[in-house]
């Protein structure tokens, strides 16, 4: 703390002598007293709007440095969702989609990947009307997986830090919301067509929020952490057999 004052005082102290030093100069080449006055005092007259514009610049810096700061937090949280539920239920509800192969092929990133690709593939995910058909699919082991990450998924929602990411907490309580659905089913064996159709629109929510996102996710990681990026992309949950490997 000492330091830092002195540091201070030597600063002020410089640019007083660097003020000083100049209007001597000023002094010299213009030889009129009078002249410099009116300078100074022009100077002195414009000095609040000088404080107002400086001070807009400063708090313009530190929001954009404490806006930065938060998406690294949200980012670190993101990532620690995928790890732990997203990767794995990105690519187990992907088996519930119409037309599986075609989704695949628009998701299917590779280290080639520029942000062009990743523009066109969050179009058709924007634009793609997915068919969901959970009918022929495991909703035992997706209640299942879901339901022993209930605890995780509620500790996220509770993290504050969340609330400046309005589309992840949307998929978070998607998630949420598709695991008390399941879990208050006892059997899906049998079930009458409105209730499969309903089911179906709570898979077809999730996967919509959490395929964009994941894309989102996989274009930070090429952006800021290539090595995180390099796993990722041969762990890809889009591929039907995913080797870690480098070959």
């Amino acid at each position: 703390m000492h330091t830092l004052i002195l540091n201070r005082t030597a600063m002020l102290s410089a640019l007083a002598v660097a003020s000083v030093v100049l209007y001597a100069a000023d002094y010299l080449l213009l030889g009129s007293f009078k002249e410099l006055t009116i300078w100074f005092l022009g100077n002195l007259a414009f000095l609040p709007v000088y404080v107002i514009f400086v001070t807009m610049i400063l708090e313009r810096i530190l929001k954009e440095r404490e806006r930065q700061a938060v998406m690294r937090k949200l980012n670190m949280v993101i990532g620690v969702f995928f790890s732990e539920v997203g990767n794995r239920l990105l690519r187990e509800l992907s088996p519930y989609v119409v037309s599986c192969g075609q989704l695949r092929r628009h998701l299917m990133v590779t280290a080639a990947w520029k942000d062009d690709e990743y523009a066109g593939a969050l179009q058709y995910l924007h634009t793609a009307d997915l068919k969901i058909d959970s009918s022929g699919c495991d909703k035992q082991a997706l209640k299942e997986f879901l339901v022993d990450r209930r605890n995780f998924l509620v500790g996220l929602l509770e993290n504050q830090n969340l609330l400046e990411h309005e589309q992840f907490t949307d998929l978070l309580w998607s998630v949420f919301h598709l695991v008390e659905e399941l879990e208050a089913r006892v059997s899906f064996d049998g079930m009458p067509q409105s209730d499969l159709d309903h089911i179906n629109g709570d898979i077809k929510r999730v996967f919509g929020y959490l395929s964009r996102e994941w894309l989102l996710y996989m274009q930070h990681l090429k952006h800021d952490y290539p090595y995180l990026f390099s796993l990722a992309v041969r762990l890809n949950p889009m591929v039907e057999h995913p080797d870690a490997q480098v070959y």
